[in-house]
């Protein structure tokens, strides 16, 4: 006869680590999403892949770095893309990440990684409503390329 199993009683919740101030309160366009995902990841030397999860009326809730690459490679998965989302009770989100090359095109991965948010994010509730990258004073939005 084996022994009882112990199983771990947790609870989750997400932690403030800090903030900053997005003076546009909603994300109308690309070019919005752009601004809010600009303040974050200027400056970066490696690739950062983050969420930003909006309410219903597209103002942002939180923002999570989901993932941090090498200098040009990010390995991302739906499952920790929307964690996030779903701990911040999001209607939708905005996905992003920066091109330390200062290059905004989208690579081949960059476009599978987005067609399976999207899908994802279908059978959960939660929008993916643009996979912005940002480069040197400059930015793709793969909806406007009509890839969402």
């Amino acid at each position: 006869m084996q022994p009882s199993k112990r199983i771990n009683i947790v609870s989750l919740k997400l932690v403030r680590e800090s903030s900053l101030l997005y003076k546009e309160r909603f994300v109308r366009s690309p070019e919005d999403g752009y601004q809010l995902m600009k303040l974050f990841l200027a400056d970066k030397d490696r690739e950062h892949f983050i969420v930003a999860s909006l309410d219903t009326k597209n103002q942002p809730l939180s923002i999570n770095v989901c993932h941090i690459g090498s200098l040009n490679v990010s390995i991302v998965h739906p499952r920790e893309v929307m964690k996030s989302a779903i701990l911040s009770n999001a209607a939708s989100i905005i996905v992003g990440h920066n091109h330390p090359s200062g290059k905004p095109e989208p690579s081949k991965e960059d476009i599978e990684v987005t067609k399976r948010l999207v899908e994802a994010g279908k059978i959960i509730g939660v929008d993916v409503i643009d996979h912005i990258i940002v480069g040197d004073e400059s930015y793709t939005s793969l909806k406007e390329k009509g890839y969402i």
